[in-house]
């Protein structure tokens, strides 16, 4: 029964997105508060706040090829290692991306954040409703996040940017997500990583939003090259998380 209202919820949710008109890309987007040029890199910070990103996937792909990951689903395995995997491009994506930002340089900072999201999604599914069902979503998830960026790309190139499908990729699991740890039991003992990656994700947006306000206060960094360190720590918490639980819940 609780599969069932979960399901009729996002149903609901997206058909109500899909009822908006289309929300091009705001070029105001692309403006961000520090733009200095150190070391030759154009938006240096920006930049180089990436880095987190790369240094959390890559450990955590060399993790789970150790044997030492007894805190995943094994048969899950898959989901882990894409997501880890995106956390990795996201960090090379986003890079590029702010090296010139602009809607062309967006799409590869967007496609890879969008196979992370989709990919913690199967995991937690995987964790918490069913681990079968989850096995069968990760391909069907991974394609419609893809599908989401490259959707909106397409509609900005001729002219009639629409975002309501990322925006769906995006927040549908960050709202999901908190009802699925309310409502579904942990196969393992130990929840609280989840929330603190949805704490942390919360607190990047923070961060994003005052972006101006953080850098105008005579900060090293602006708020949006600090939110690339805060989002990066999410992923760094489920790796923690993986390496410390041990076995599953009772």
């Amino acid at each position: 029964m609780k599969t069932k209202l979960l399901l009729a919820f996002s149903a609901i949710l997206v058909a109500l997105t899909f009822l908006l008109d289309p929300v091009s890309q705001d070029p105001g987007y692309h403006r961000f508060a520090d733009v200095r040029v150190i070391l030759g890199i154009a938006n240096f910070w920006n930049v180089v706040s990436n880095l987190p990103f790369l240094i959390v996937g890559g450990v955590g792909l060399w993790f789970l090829r150790t044997k030492k990951r007894r805190g995943i689903i094994h048969d899950l395995y898959p989901a882990y290692l894409i997501f880890f995997g995106g956390v990795l491009l996201t960090g090379l994506g986003s890079s590029w991306f702010h090296l010139e930002p602009d809607n062309s340089t967006l799409v590869w900072d967007r496609l890879p954040m969008t196979i992370a999201f989709m990919a913690l999604l199967t995991v937690i599914i995987g964790e918490h409703v069913c681990e079968k069902s989850a096995g069968r979503l990760l391909g069907p998830l991974l394609l419609v996040g893809a599908s989401s960026v490259l959707y909106w790309h397409y509609t900005e190139s001729i002219g009639v940017g629409d975002l309501r499908a990322y925006a769906i990729v995006q927040f549908l699991p960050m709202i999901l997500i908190p009802i699925i740890l309310l409502a579904y039991p942990s196969r393992f003992s130990a929840q609280k990583i989840y929330w603190g990656m949805i704490l942390l994700y919360a607190l990047s947006k923070i961060l994003e939003y005052f972006d101006y306000a953080i850098y105008e206060t005579g900060t090293i960094l602006s708020g949006h090259s600090i939110k690339h360190v805060v989002a990066a720590a999410a992923p760094a918490l489920l790796l923690y998380g993986i390496k410390k639980r041990q076995l599953p819940a009772n």
